[in-house]
């Protein structure tokens, strides 16, 4: 990857703003593009927690196994997003795993080692390496709180307008999401089975609160959607 490629996709993120231009070089050097594809692991459970990484196109989730073999899915990611930053928080190996959901998914490798250091010279960069963590555990939180006292319909629908909010694109007075998962993954990341999902987004869409299909999710009206 060029010098130039670099520093066009790292300006996509605010944090490094803060960084003079010798910071920025010492980054730009340090960072490795990646491409991968969808199903691809960009890193597994229990791998050392050794860089982190910044979505710049595609999505990607974030993910656990239960004990018994299911998929948990913990979050799901669009680009500019950040992940696989818990090593700057003192984990040493990864508790979760990340991977591909689009046919191209490219992201930005950033060893741990530098942007530690890079941190401990930029109280500016810290400072926004410390909110993104604390953003980290809002949604966490969040998501618990879900799953514990909203019933599964509740939760797809906070689902659809929280992806909407994040990456859907608007189309006159309705708003398009498009996204790489399938009815599975949202069962895995709203904690309910499968048909439970089919039969509830069915039900939406005969109510004409949705229209979707494999690739995209339609939503007639976001005031609506309850």
């Amino acid at each position: 990857m060029s010098n130039l490629s670099a520093r066009a996709y790292l300006a996509h993120f605010s944090m490094f703003s803060a960084l003079s231009p010798l910071e920025m070089d010492r980054l730009v050097s340090a960072t490795e593009l990646v491409k991968t594809s969808r199903g691809a692991f960009i890193y597994l459970a229990d791998e050392p927690s050794d860089f982190i990484a910044f979505l710049v196109k595609g999505s990607a989730k974030i993910s656990v196994f239960t004990e018994d073999g299911r998929e948990l899915i913990k979050s799901v990611l669009h680009p500019n997003s950040i992940f696989g930053e818990l090593g700057l928080a003192g984990e040493a190996t990864r508790s979760d795993f990340a991977s591909a959901m689009n046919q191209e998914v490219w992201y930005l490798k950033v060893p741990l080692d530098i942007f530690r250091n890079l941190m401990q010279h930029n109280t500016d960069l810290t400072a926004a390496m410390i909110k993104q963590l604390g953003d980290r555990l809002r949604r966490a939180e969040k998501q618990c709180e879900s799953l514990i006292l909203k019933d599964v319909r509740t939760r797809i629908v906070e689902f659809l307008k929280e992806n909407a909010d994040s990456c859907g694109r608007q189309v006159g007075l309705e708003m398009m999401i498009k996204h790489g998962l399938t009815q599975q993954d949202i069962a895995n990341l709203v904690g309910a089975s499968r048909q439970t999902v089919a039969a509830i987004l069915n039900e939406l869409r005969k109510s004409n609160l949705i229209h979707f299909n494999r690739h995209t999710i339609l939503i007639r009206d976001m005031d609506k959607l309850n």
